[in-house]
């Protein structure tokens, strides 16, 4: 075996965003793309010889031949040691506690997340740090300043492996171990969570659907909720990874997930149903005829952590998303523990959950995590509830509507304009910044401004800031509408607008969430100018 060395040049618009480098797989496929950003990482990093690192995708199209070709990679760059999942195979939670156990020196992700998946859909690659989580900004930076200057690339020319076997084999001078993808995860949930209550709720007949979207959580569902847990045959729905995802889109919000959402509002729906993404960082929960709002979610399960084995010596903090709602703050002011707002991207989580200063995070997006590993987890969300439902009796609609009664309710809701022309995206946030400081004191129909900003935060941890991460515009009744550009997309530009409004209750604690927002929705769009800027005068998805 030799190792050839390629010249190259680099390819523009290879800057990582929130959780890496995401494109439509026909670029990716360009010859030296790959390979190109695959040795930037390597370079940023200083060199990898001698480093062991962790490698595995969600299974989507080019999963496969995108992994050959890193490891032939790493094994001309001097990495002593690769442990990849079998077949390919790891979910991002699950590498990231992979890497953790093994105190490996990091680890690359192949996953565009919760983006459709095929020949002429999407991929991505992320590098994670020995903490499990995304690189900070100075690593990603770093990353992107090599693209711009690579001259030449390095590659094992070898035969590929053989991926479906398990075991330990060379390539090169370098050890490949090729792993069960779940053992190690099943291992760590087993820690965190009382099964036995579980188990026993399933067999009190308690029902679950578990729909899997022909992502790369179908594995980890079967072994833990229909293997470990005793749940039925059948619990857990297209359970089979599919390198285009089935033909759908493995996002789990009402509008992609419409067939979870049909069985939980249908006339024979089990006690709960949740869902996950493309690569099994995402979650979604639902009881019969009841939707829980992903920063619901994250309140509810902060509020009741305590009855589960992990965290019941109590939280150490909480963080979430500027975007996510507000509902968690209530909860961690009646509990007298910090709560952290950050940036949207779970990498600045990483300094909070390492410092100890926060057990729970959480984003609108249907991510919810904790310190047991650096990046969120579906079915960890899916266990907690589970754990939490056993151990109280309740129902999900019935602890959703007890935590309103305690705590008030934040109607909340995204509203996503999708594939918008980039540079209209970019005028429009633009002119939204222009005039924010004339914004404070103004009305729109009931509600005055007392804020608008772009947000900057500030790293308790490390002092790093990171500037102009939304703007938020904050009424003084507590409402507020958040505007942000995406950066999980591969196409065209996704503005996203959250919107936002606290009724402390007794009353109003049960309308329909769109009519309870309406007003603010309006002044959502006139405040932005959406319809001039973007020709759209309704959003593409509505969570």
């Amino acid at each position: 075996m030799t190792i050839k060395t390629v010249k190259t040049s680099p390819f523009e618009g290879q800057k990582p965003g929130t959780s890496g480098l995401r494109k439509k797989v026909k670029v990716f496929q360009t010859p030296g793309y790959l390979e190109n950003f695959v040795q930037s990482i390597f370079d940023a990093l200083g060199g990898v010889e001698g480093a062991s690192l962790v490698l595995g995708g969600d299974g989507r199209f080019y999963n496969d031949v995108a992994i050959q070709t890193i490891l032939k990679m790493a094994a001309a760059s001097g990495v002593a040691r690769v442990v990849v999942g079998q077949n390919g195979f790891l979910s991002t939670p699950a590498a990231s506690c992979v890497i953790r156990k093994g105190k490996h020196t990091g680890g690359i992700i192949l996953s565009a997340s919760h983006n459709p998946g095929g020949p002429d859909d999407d991929f991505g690659i992320k590098y994670n740090a020995s903490n499990g989580g995304p690189a900070a900004e100075k690593i990603t930076d770093a990353i992107y300043a090599r693209t711009q200057t690579i001259s030449e690339y390095r590659m094992l020319e070898a035969p590929d492996l053989d991926l479906g076997a398990l075991g330990e084999v060379t390539l090169g001078d370098m050890q490949v171990e090729i792993v069960d993808p779940v053992a190690d995860y099943i291992e760590l949930m087993e820690d965190l969570f009382d099964f036995d209550a579980i188990r026993s709720l399933f067999k009190g007949g308690f029902r679950l659907c578990f729909d899997a979207m022909h992502a790369i959580t179908g594995p980890y569902a079967k072994a833990i909720f229909e293997g470990a847990l005793g749940a039925p045959e059948g619990t857990v729905i297209n359970g089979d990874p599919s390198p285009n995802f089935g033909g759908g889109h493995p996002d789990p919000n009402p509008v992609y997930a419409k067939d979870l959402f049909n069985i939980m509002f249908g006339p024979d729906a089990p006690n709960m149903g949740a869902a996950s993404d493309g690569d099994g960082d995402r979650n979604i929960v639902l009881g019969r005829s009841t939707y829980v709002a992903p920063s619901d979610s994250l309140a509810v399960l902060a509020a009741n952590a305590q009855v589960v084995p992990a965290y019941n010596q109590g939280l150490r903090g909480v963080a979430r998303s500027m975007p996510t709602s507000c509902a968690v703050d209530r909860v961690a002011a009646a509990m007298k523990i910090p709560c952290f707002e950050t940036p949207t991207g779970w990498k600045y989580f990483g300094n909070l959950l390492d410092a100890g200063r926060a057990t729970l995070c959480g984003e609108e997006s249907a991510g919810t995590g904790s310190d047991h590993v650096r990046e969120k987890d579906g079915i960890w969300a899916v266990l907690m509830w589970l754990n939490i439902l056993a151990e109280t009796g309740s129902s999900v609609a019935d602890l959703l509507t007890s935590h309103w009664r305690t705590y008030g309710r934040n109607y909340y809701s995204r509203h996503d304009y999708e594939a918008v022309d980039a540079r209209a995206a970019q005028e429009l946030m633009a002119a939204l910044r222009a005039k924010l400081s004339n914004l404070p004191g103004e009305q729109f129909g009931d509600e005055t401004v007392e804020l608008a900003d772009d947000f900057s935060y500030s790293d308790p941890v490390d002092g790093s800031v990171a500037s102009a991460q939304g703007i938020r515009v904050i009424f003084k009744s507590g409402s507020r509408v958040v505007y942000r550009l995406s950066g999980t997309g591969t196409e065209g530009a996704t503005l996203r607008v959250y919107i936002e409004r606290y009724v402390a209750g007794p009353e109003g604690l049960n309308e329909d969430t769109q009519e309870a927002l309406a007003p603010l929705i309006e002044t959502a769009g006139e405040l932005a100018e959406i319809a001039k800027h973007t020709g759209r005068t309704e959003p593409s998805v509505i969570s």
